[in-house]
């Protein structure tokens, strides 16, 4: 094996990262100790669910929880728009700002102030670069155009479109465009032609196609992708358990 690259993916998932995250990061860089080759960080920043960025922290004096997020614009940005589309607002970044100090060091508060993105999937990556947690990792982005044009076409997938105002990520069946509003119901929107750069796959055609452009060697796994990842789309690569750690679903809040 001349190049190894291990692979690890991972939506934005919180403005400080989930514990879970850390792990697989320490498992990747255990791994290039061992092997060599290069990292990768899959950043699934094309995913719409807003839950994705809840950011659970813990109070300094009296250790109760806290559950932050980002705040949205509007009812269709928050519920239908990528992470990637989904804007900051300048007073929210604010009013948390000040909040911080109960939960977090001032270096942190510090970073979290002088981040300038103007989107959630950019705010999270910057704030993970400021921790130190991607150095020497090359990122690859599923909302860059440039990925997206180069991924192999799957047959279940998601299409941003224009709609109301926002972009959307509204999934691709039998010809109609869906936005899902939560059990069986689902709202049908005007389609339209469409190609490749606006094409993300859903959970079940992720992995092949990511794999289509990374060409990973090694992929460490999260525990609930373990059970889902169809490694036949894979037979070469090498699968890595995420290491164990407390709290995973919390927020690492080290430098």
């Amino acid at each position: 094996m001349d190049h190894p690259i291990i692979c690890f993916g991972q939506q934005p998932c919180g403005f400080f990262p989930k514990r879970f995250l850390f792990a697989k990061i320490l498992a990747a860089r255990r791994l290039q100790k061992e092997i060599g080759g290069e990292i990768v960080f899959f950043l699934h920043d094309s995913d719409h669910d807003p839950r994705e960025t809840i950011t659970i922290l813990r109070d300094r004096n009296s250790n109760h929880e806290v559950a932050l997020n980002f705040q949205f614009e509007n009812r269709i940005q928050k519920q239908f728009s990528p992470l990637y589309a989904k804007r900051v607002l300048p007073e929210w970044q604010e009013k948390t700002a000040r909040q911080l100090p109960n939960y977090v060091r001032q270096s942190l508060v510090t970073h979290f102030k002088e981040i300038k993105c103007s989107n959630v999937a950019d705010f999270c990556l910057e704030m993970y670069k400021r921790m130190g947690l991607l150095e020497g990792v090359r990122v690859e982005r599923s909302s860059a155009a440039d990925f997206r044009a180069r991924a192999v076409a799957v047959s279940d997938y998601f299409v941003d479109r224009r709609y109301e105002g926002e972009i959307v990520r509204a999934r691709y069946r039998d010809g109609k465009l869906l936005l899902h509003k939560g059990g069986d119901r689902f709202l049908d929107i005007p389609g339209g032609e469409f190609g490749p750069e606006q094409i993300s796959p859903t959970r079940d055609t992720r992995f092949h196609w990511m794999q289509s452009v990374i060409r990973c060697t090694h992929y460490v796994a999260g525990a609930s992708e373990q059970h889902y990842i169809n490694r036949t789309d894979a037979p070469l690569v090498k699968f890595i358990k995420r290491d164990e750690i407390s709290d995973f679903d919390r927020a690492y809040t080290e430098l």
